[in-house]
């Protein structure tokens, strides 16, 4: 659907989900990291006694040490983006590419999937919240999408980059509009206009109680 009005609003704070997820790739480099020493010592324990064993596999010490490396590779050029203050800087890759490896080269796989559910997490924590704004319904883009008939609210209105959404039920939603440096995006005043004339259709096609 085609909207005629998009706002897209400010998102919280990320440094939580930033943190936990550098936490979560610095415990996957030291566990992989461990996990290939101790099976590359083992083979040189097996080859020493001359006596096989076969719960040592020598691919995996190898994988589990260059996985180890790739992520501290990752992780790094991330640290490093932003010191220098990227304004986009993205983990989800290098947290399902840790969660693959806790799957395939790990005695405990499940971990795996804790770190498939942050990656999703870590996507939709940074991706931008969009309001849409039609003739008939406003459409509130977050994870499950929700649709309000214009004959929920008591207004909307945007005003020095704050957006008001007012609801019937005496709920008040207040977000700030994430800055946009597009020219031909419509003023304050003409999305507002817009909004009343929405408000005011809704408003006639209410059945009236007395």
């Amino acid at each position: 659907m085609r909207y005629q009005y998009v706002v897209i609003l400010k998102k919280g704070s990320e440094r939580v989900t930033d943190s936990l997820s550098v936490l979560l790739l610095l415990f996957s480099v030291i566990g992989f990291s461990i996990s290939g020493l101790h099976n590359i010592r083992n083979l040189h324990a097996v080859g020493a006694s001359g006596i096989v064993n076969a719960t040592v596999a020598p691919t995996s010490a190898w994988f589990a040490l260059a996985a180890a490396l790739i992520l501290l590779i990752g992780l790094s050029i991330n640290l490093i983006l932003r010191r220098k203050g990227a304004s986009k800087v993205r983990y989800r890759y290098w947290l399902f590419g840790a969660g693959l490896g806790w799957l395939c080269l790990s005695s405990i796989p499940w971990i795996g999937a804790f770190f498939f559910l942050l990656a999703f997490l870590e996507y939709q924590t940074k991706r931008p919240l969009e309001i849409g704004f039609h003739d008939d319904r406003v459409v509130i883009n977050s994870l499950i999408k929700r649709r309000f008939d214009w004959s929920a609210f008591n207004n909307v209105v945007l005003r020095d980059g704050l957006l008001t959404l007012d609801f019937k039920t005496n709920r008040l939603m207040q977000k700030e509009v994430a800055d946009d440096d597009e020219e031909d995006d419509a003023d304050e005043e003409e999305f507002n206009a817009f909004c009343r004339d929405r408000l005011a259709a809704a408003d006639k096609q209410t059945p009236q109680t007395h």
